[in-house]
């Protein structure tokens, strides 16, 4: 009795550890994933953000495959890479940049396919350095012969991007009670 508790605790034993092996395996897996999305996703928005200088958007367009698919909440759906362009030239180029909120990128792999990403990030104009859109993200990754090629991108969830911390907060203006126009550094401090 005791020799066959012994065997059952034995292989429970390696069971748990075989089991905290493939999780770190998992877990190296999922952080090089990371870590390679991080950086495809810096190089076709670097590329993306400077597209009115010669050869960028053409660099731009090097990330996507020929029929990708675009769907966006309030510019609707461009079906090619060839449509995809025509817009970015048209509504990007020369007006704002992309910045990714890098806390919130998250990767998943897809078997036999590539890889997911999804997170948010803000438009920043170019004329007045205001960052007043924000926006979530989901762009599907497609890797063929060690090549990652974007083949669907859906962007949502537009909004205005309101301040998070005291110095985005410091320039703006308020009235109060009496009709006074002061900013918001005139403002009592409730932090505590």
């Amino acid at each position: 009795m005791l020799r066959s508790r012994a065997r059952i605790a034995f292989v429970l034993v390696c069971c748990a550890l075989v089991s905290v092996t493939a999780a770190a395996g998992d877990a190296d897996d999922q952080s090089a994933l990371l870590t390679k999305m991080q950086s495809l996703d810096a190089a076709v928005f670097d590329a993306f953000n400077h597209c009115d200088a010669p050869g960028r958007l053409a660099e731009h367009a090097s990330y996507f495959a020929r029929n990708v698919e675009f769907y966006h909440d309030t510019g609707g759906v461009t079906w090619t890479r060839a449509a995809m362009l025509k817009n970015t030239r048209k509504f990007v180029c020369g007006h704002f940049r992309r910045e990714l909120l890098p806390e919130s990128l998250r990767a998943y792999a897809i078997k036999d396919f590539g890889a997911m990403i999804q997170g948010t990030h803000q438009f920043c104009q170019f004329d007045t350095g205001r960052c007043d859109g924000l926006a979530d993200f989901t762009i599907l990754w497609r890797k063929q012969n060690e090549q990652w090629h974007i083949t669907r991108v859906i962007s949502y969830g537009h909004r205005t991007n309101e301040p998070t911390n005291r110095y985005e907060q410091s320039s703006r203006v308020f009235r109060n009670s009496s009709g006074r126009v002061r900013s918001s550094a005139d403002q009592p401090d409730r932090a505590g």
